[in-house]
C-alpha cells in the first residue's frame, strides 16, 4: 500500500481500488458492482468482465502510477484527487487531459 493511501484514510472501496490498480485487470474489477460502469477514453465499459478487459487493456498501452492526494465527501459522492503521470502522449501524439468525476 502507498503512504498516501495509508495517510489520506480513504473509505476501504477506494483504498481497494488503489490497492488493486497496481496488481492486475482481475483485481481491479473486483473493486466493482456486476453492474457497475467505467467510462474512459470516450469508452464505456459494462459490468466485472467489461472492467477487466479495459484495466488489461490500459495496463498493455500505458505505463502509469495514480497516488491519491485528497479525499473528500461532496453532494453525496466521495471525490478523490489523484496525481496521475504517464506515457500516455507516446499513444495520443501529445498530452493527454484527464477527468475523473
Amino acid at each position: 500500500m502507498k503512504p498516501a493511501t495509508r495517510t489520506l484514510n480513504l473509505p476501504k472501496p477506494v483504498a481497494a481500488y488503489f490497492i488493486a490498480d497496481e496488481v492486475d485487470g482481475e483485481a481491479v474489477s473486483q473493486c466493482f458492482t456486476e453492474n457497475a460502469v467505467v467510462k474512459d477514453e470516450g469508452h464505456t465499459h459494462r459490468g466485472r468482465a467489461a472492467i477487466k478487459q479495459w484495466k488489461m487493456g490500459v495496463s498493455a498501452k500505458y505505463q502509469y502510477t495514480c497516488e491519491p492526494l485528497a479525499c473528500e465527501a461532496k453532494d453525496g459522492k466521495t471525490v478523490v484527487t489523484s496525481h496521475l503521470v504517464g506515457d500516455f502522449s507516446r499513444q495520443s501524439g501529445g498530452p493527454s487531459v484527464l477527468l475523473r468525476t
